[in-house]
């Protein structure tokens, strides 16, 4: 044995017989994470106490978090939040569901790949919210709306990511699949999925975000409640720090359903590890 293997073999086996030492350096990592955004809301804070920055366009995270905890005992935030949360959640599903379907089966089909993947193609490329006031005048001014057009944004970066996912499966599996006799759907469950679940996830995480992105949009037309529209009727009155309050609420709502989405992708897809680096622990 090298000295160079001799020295892994001690680093690594002080590491496993060390317990306490992984938990310290996950504790460390979460402490620089938390540290980084407060560092600059001092800075902030700082900067608008000095007059380096203009109060009436920046106010001073002090008087944001203020208005902050106003608005959520008096509730409306907490309104607004869970009417886009459950906007988010339902077009997820909606449009992450066939994302994987159809990402398994063209996967898996040449047929389908050579038919459907063209006009796939085709539409991916087009702004999503550009597609919004037909989807508007589809499915009027209501809550289907803001579903639909949450799901097509989550639908394109599902689909892609499973297919990518099903495509890098090695053939021999799919090959073992066919010669013990598996029909169609055994290999769409027993082969192509949990081979492609960490492709399918990584899917999910862009498509949370994407949904969130799109949300915020839509809310701004034929809706009175919702993150989005509080950011927008703040702009209306140039009430800065409601608004400020709205962009602080996505990002946490966003960082949220990242970290769930990530506890879910260690859930599922133990036997494949893989650097995540939107992951804090």
């Amino acid at each position: 044995m090298t000295t160079l293997d001799e020295g892994r073999v001690r680093i690594v086996g002080h590491a496993s017989g060390t317990p306490g030492l992984a938990q310290r350096l996950m504790r460390s990592s979460l402490l620089k994470a938390i540290a980084s955004p407060l560092l600059v809301l001092v800075i902030w804070e700082i900067a608008v106490r000095c007059g380096l920055l203009d109060s009436r366009f920046f106010p001073a995270p002090s008087s944001v978090f203020a208005e902050l905890f106003r608005l959520l005992q008096s509730g409306e935030l907490l309104g607004d939040l869970g009417w886009t949360t459950q906007r988010v959640a339902i077009g997820f599903l909606l449009g992450a569901i066939p994302g994987i379907l159809l990402g398994l089966a063209l996967g898996l089909s040449p047929l389908l790949n050579a038919f459907l993947l063209p006009i796939i193609g085709a539409i991916y490329p087009v702004p999503k919210i550009a597609l919004f006031p037909l989807v508007m005048m589809f499915f009027g001014l209501g809550e289907t709306s803001k579903w639909a057009i949450v799901a097509i944004a989550v639908f394109f970066q599902v689909f892609f990511s499973t297919l990518a996912g099903v495509v890098n499966i090695d053939p021999i599996y799919l090959d073992v699949a066919k010669n013990f006799g598996a029909g169609r759907w055994q290999t769409y469950r027993s082969i192509a999925l949990p081979a492609a679940m960490p492709y399918v996830l990584t899917g999910c995480q862009l498509g949370l975000g994407m949904a969130l992105i799109v949300v915020v949009v839509a809310e701004q037309f034929g809706t009175k409640n919702g993150l989005g529209f509080l950011i927008w009727r703040s702009w209306q009155i140039f009430e800065v720090r409601d608004m400020f309050v709205g962009l602080m609420s996505v990002a946490l709502l966003g960082s949220v359903l990242q970290f769930l989405m990530i506890r879910l992708e260690h859930m599922l897809v133990r036997w494949k590890s893989r650097p995540n680096p939107l992951s804090l622990v």
